[in-house]
């Protein structure tokens, strides 16, 4: 039995809710205590404004964060702008033997994507993980919704393990029927307690934004990160859960 933990977080380029201050390297500290086999990350700036005050770093925020912790990662641009791009990023333990990111934006104003990882487990056992970020609003997350049930019917073997983690902005729960119900996904938080998780604004959280889904995998527990030191670094929580794999 495959026992693997998991965590998802917005990490809003690397500034604390309102972006009052740059917080990489108290972030790197909380994701290390966290310290999951996996880690779903979304808005990973790539952009040397957002990189400031950062000088033990060569490359990017994701490479700063997996240093010394998880030797494989995988990042997948999705906004680009004059002074550099932002998108996600999957952090391992396990080797990362395929990637890839698709490009999923509704329209021109507004780019989204997923990100694609199949990770190698131990006895020949492979998990594939979907990190996403999606619309702001309704009309396009239904189409973002549509994208990846193509993409996971399509290239995903349906008996295989599956996890797709992320910020959904879903504020109304309609991946319940658009995606859990077309994949038989279920929501880990779901699962557990029977409702989703309140994860948005980490000081006051109200809105159930942040998920977990996975198929094929057990759920055990789960959790929300919304106290100190959490609720000074992102304006979203992290949230966590640990699963095991038959």
């Amino acid at each position: 039995m495959h026992e693997i933990s998991v965590a998802t977080y917005n990490i809003h380029k690397g500034f604390s809710q309102f972006n009052r201050r740059f917080v990489l390297y108290e972030l790197r500290q909380r994701l290390r205590e966290l310290d999951t086999d996996i880690v779903f990350l979304q808005e990973v700036a790539h952009s040397l404004s957002a990189l400031h005050g950062v000088t033990d770093l060569a490359h990017s925020q994701h490479e700063f964060l997996a240093h010394e912790k998880w030797p494989y990662h995988a990042y997948g641009k999705n906004s680009v702008y004059e002074s550099g791009h932002h998108g996600n990023a999957i952090l391992s333990r396990y080797p990362i033997i395929n990637w890839g990111n698709q490009d999923i934006s509704a329209h021109r104003f507004e780019s989204r994507g997923v990100l694609y990882c199949e990770l190698a487990l131990s006895g020949g056992v492979s998990l594939h993980c979907l990190c996403v970020h999606l619309g702001l609003f309704k009309r396009g997350r239904n189409l973002q919704f549509g994208s990846l049930v193509e993409l996971i019917r399509h290239s995903i073997p349906k008996d295989a393990p599956l996890i797709i983690a992320g910020d959904f902005n879903d504020w109304n729960n309609h991946a319940r029927h658009s995606l859990a119900e077309e994949l038989d996904l279920r929501e880990v938080f779901e699962t557990g307690s029977g409702s989703l998780a309140r994860s948005f604004p980490v000081s006051f959280p109200m809105f159930r934004l942040d998920r977990i889904y996975v198929r094929g995998l057990t759920v055990k527990n789960s959790a929300v990160h919304t106290q100190y030191p959490w609720n000074k670094i992102s304006d979203h929580a992290a949230l966590s859960a640990n699963l095991s794999l038959p």
